[in-house]
């Protein structure tokens, strides 16, 4: 598309992903320009995003809010595709991704999520914050901003909501449940430095009460049950990290 804008921008953002960039990067050759920002990269994976393109942004970002923001305004393209190292885009997604940003008359889409643990499909049970089910991950620029937390930041829209995407993006979350118990880990942590700056730490008993309704939703509501053991795991740690944030929050200090 040379003299013209690009019409499509794939974006990622990464902290030391070299063990499995060049495989999502691969799956991105579809999108007119691919946008990789670096935050606060020491591994190999500046020389891996050379290899695809030449669009790299080198940074330090405290928050997961304001990286993404910045990798999106980045973009040049009309419509941006967002996507994590740990995804990849099957070929029948990307032509999709380019029929809807070619004759889309919405300003953004939902696309429907495959989850693998290990090499298991896991398609049962993920939500309340513990894992995707489908993600607004297609939309024209200039829509979509993040807010400035940690972990799940909030997302701000302007314009309308397009029909969810048919095919499905591919996402590896975790190799095993030591993976999903250290990601539990890793997220209540950041949460609870969210909880504590912005004053709302909330209360026990709230949070003991949230994590029976979000276990029955990922367990019974959205069907974890049919993932047997797994669904089991996914539903207590989607019930365990609101109340896990809350403690970290009151009781520790990093």
């Amino acid at each position: 598309m040379s003299g013209a804008a690009p019409k499509l921008s794939a974006v990622i953002s990464v902290h030391d992903e070299e063990a499995q960039l060049a495989e999502c990067l691969e799956t991105l050759k579809f999108a007119d320009e691919i946008v990789v920002l670096l935050d606060a990269c020491t591994d190999g994976s500046e020389a891996i995003a050379r290899r695809f393109t030449d669009r790299v942004v080198a940074g330090d970002w405290p928050t997961e809010g304001q990286r993404r923001n910045a990798g999106i305004a980045a973009c040049a393209g009309e419509w941006v595709f967002e996507i994590d190292a740990d995804e990849r885009v099957p070929a029948a997604l990307a032509e999709e991704i380019r029929g809807v940003a070619e004759t889309s008359g919405a300003d953004w889409h939902e696309i429907p999520v495959d989850n693998y643990i290990g090499g298991k499909l896991v398609r049962w049970g993920w939500g309340a914050s513990f894992g995707k089910a489908a993600y607004p991950g297609l939309f024209r620029n200039g829509v979509k901003v993040w807010g400035d937390q940690r972990v799940h930041p909030a997302l701000t829209w302007s314009g309308r909501k397009g029909a969810m995407l048919s095919e499905r993006l591919e996402h590896y979350v975790d190799r095993n449940i030591s993976d999903m118990l250290r990601r539990l880990d890793s997220y209540s942590t950041a949460r609870a430095k969210d909880l504590r700056e912005s004053g709302q730490v909330g209360s026990t008993a709230n949070n003991v009460r949230r994590l029976f309704s979000r276990f029955i939703k990922c367990y019974v509501f959205r069907k974890g049950y049919r993932e047997g053991g797994y669904g089991l795991v996914i539903a207590l740690c989607a019930g365990l990290y609101p109340l896990l944030s809350h403690l970290k929050a009151k009781m520790e200090n990093d």
